[in-house]
């Protein structure tokens, strides 16, 4: 009978064997586990490292850019001879590099109302590391009408914020409405972003996703993390779901996927 898990398998995630609520049952669970990782950028490259590293098995990475010069200083997936490739080829090689037993899925492609559904619908748990605002709502929205958990984040220069969306509980339209006005929140390449701040947020969001997944924990439900880089601190903004809320609220007026006009809000 063919084992479960190799001798170089059973090295490779003993510490997780080791670990109460993980164990071999969980890392079982990991490797049945689809997850997609929208944006391989500065949220997703740490998010895509520790879920590769942690034995995911199947890991989807969604994003239609090249890597550049300037992703570098915080975009820890890519590095200096994957400038001019595509991200999701940059990134997927170096999951494989990292661990061979994962199964990386490329959409080399920007997602909108056409084409969001047809990816999100074969995965468990959804990451959403988008730069720009558009995108964010419409992962919700999809995330939202499609049942599909996922975890936000969001970041500008020092300070950055991170949040789960479980069906039933408080989605990002409960927080936030509409995307501003295009212009009116400034991008990282105006007003900068400390190339760690990701590295925190998306190392929280890996976290969340293998949470949901083994059911261990307090999952970031009905709660916005904030995280302050200069004074070092985090502080939360409790609140459930919004009956009001367009998509997610009692009766709800966004009910078929729709592409949001909005500028860029982080990378």
């Amino acid at each position: 009978m063919t084992p479960i898990f190799s001798s170089a398998q059973m090295q490779r995630y003993a510490r997780h064997f080791d670990l109460a609520g993980v164990g071999f049952k969980g890392q079982v669970k990991l490797r049945e586990a689809k997850m997609l990782v929208v944006g391989a950028g500065g949220l997703g490259s740490p998010a895509l490292l520790y879920l590769a590293a942690a034995g995911v098995g199947t890991i989807g990475i969604a994003d239609g850019d090249t890597v550049s010069l300037s992703n570098l200083q915080r975009q820890i997936v890519h590095d200096t001879p994957s400038i001019g490739i595509s991200k999701t080829a940059s990134a997927a090689k170096r999951l494989k590099a990292i661990n061979s037993d994962v199964r990386v899925i490329e959409h080399n492609a920007y997602l909108d109302a056409s084409n969001i559904a047809d990816v999100f619908k074969d995965y468990d748990f959804i990451v959403e590391g988008c730069d720009n605002f558009a995108t964010k709502f419409l992962v919700n929205d999809a995330c939202v009408l499609l049942q599909k958990p996922f975890s936000h984040a969001g970041m500008l220069r020092f300070e950055g914020q991170t949040f789960t969306y479980v069906p039933g509980h408080r989605c990002y339209r409960c927080l936030f409405r509409a995307p501003p006005p295009a212009g009116s929140v400034p991008n990282c390449a105006d007003a900068g972003i400390l190339g760690m701040l990701p590295g925190v947020l998306g190392s929280i969001q890996a976290t969340e996703a293998v949470k949901y997944l083994l059911g261990l924990g307090e999952l970031l439900t009905d709660r916005l993390l904030i995280f302050d880089a200069l004074a070092m601190k985090f502080r939360e903004i409790w609140g459930g779901r919004d009956p009001g809320c367009p998509v997610c609220g009692d009766a709800p007026t966004i009910t078929a996927l729709r592409d949001e006009d909005s500028g860029r809000c982080e990378s």
